[in-house]
């Protein structure tokens, strides 16, 4: 995958403009929709309908952007719960990490989206982990309360270390919340590596053709160990594999 060009071809301008299009005129009306129908639905088959859309977002993704993705390291996702920890450069690893991942993924999520019209709407009707960050400590205790409700359901919390999305080959500061969350909850941690940023960089209107490379870490274990040290080995793992893949991409 190539970098950002600093002249944009006319052919990825019309692609991205499908893309927006394709967002307004079919995104609004199935949020509609789901906002009439998910009070006669229960918590999975309201996910499942999400989903759905995530796998029409990539499907266009694909076909009109040119945008594919692999993914490395299957045989590491765990058959029991845990808190999966994911680097953070696009909105693609959310429509990605949703439609790959075997079970229902609970996203920690800031109560300001909920104001945004049809997106906030249905993300309130889903069973994910919303907090208030101006509560201080009283915030995780309230992650902590959700996220564990969401663990015995089956589901697997998700969060973004890096907090905000940042740019290719940067690297943000790694806050111990995911961590701190799977050590009191008792669950490993999946770090989760991609390099989504080339293909739809953060706040870019065009999207880039090439190939998303995830890839799945081993199961850091929680037990014996503190919130840093765990963290501090999601943070090697991640950006050691961000190298990798940066060296790897074309």
């Amino acid at each position: 995958m190539k970098r950002t060009p600093k002249r944009l071809p006319l052919a990825l301008q019309i692609r991205a403009l499908i893309f927006l299009l394709y967002l307004i005129f079919f995104t609004i009306p199935y949020g509609v929709f789901c906002l009439l129908i998910f009070p006669c639905l229960n918590t999975e088959r309201r996910y499942a309908c999400a989903a759905a859309w995530c796998h029409a977002t990539l499907w266009i993704l694909r076909t009109v952007c040119g945008i594919t993705h692999q993914v490395k390291g299957w045989e590491y996702l765990p058959n029991g719960p845990a808190v999966l920890l994911s680097k953070h450069q696009s909105a693609w690893e959310i429509l990605g990490l949703i439609t790959l991942m075997p079970r229902r993924l609970c996203f920690v999520f800031k109560r300001e989206l909920l104001r945004v019209p049809f997106f906030g709407w249905v993300l309130g009707l889903l069973r994910m982990i919303r907090i208030d960050r101006c509560k201080g400590h009283d915030a995780f205790t309230s992650i902590l309360r959700q996220g564990r409700a969401r663990l015995q359901e089956g589901a697997w919390i998700v969060m973004f270390p890096e907090g905000t999305r940042t740019r290719v080959g940067a690297q943000g500061p790694y806050k111990t919340g995911g961590a701190r969350f799977a050590v009191q909850a008792g669950v490993p941690v999946i770090p989760i590596a991609h390099n989504a940023g080339y293909v739809w960089p953060r706040n870019s209107f065009t999207k880039y053709p090439g190939t998303v490379t995830v890839s799945i870490g081993p199961a850091i274990p929680t037990a014996s160990l503190s919130p840093q040290q765990v963290n501090a080995r999601v943070e090697e793992w991640i950006e050691m594999e961000m190298r990798r893949i940066d060296a790897g991409a074309d």
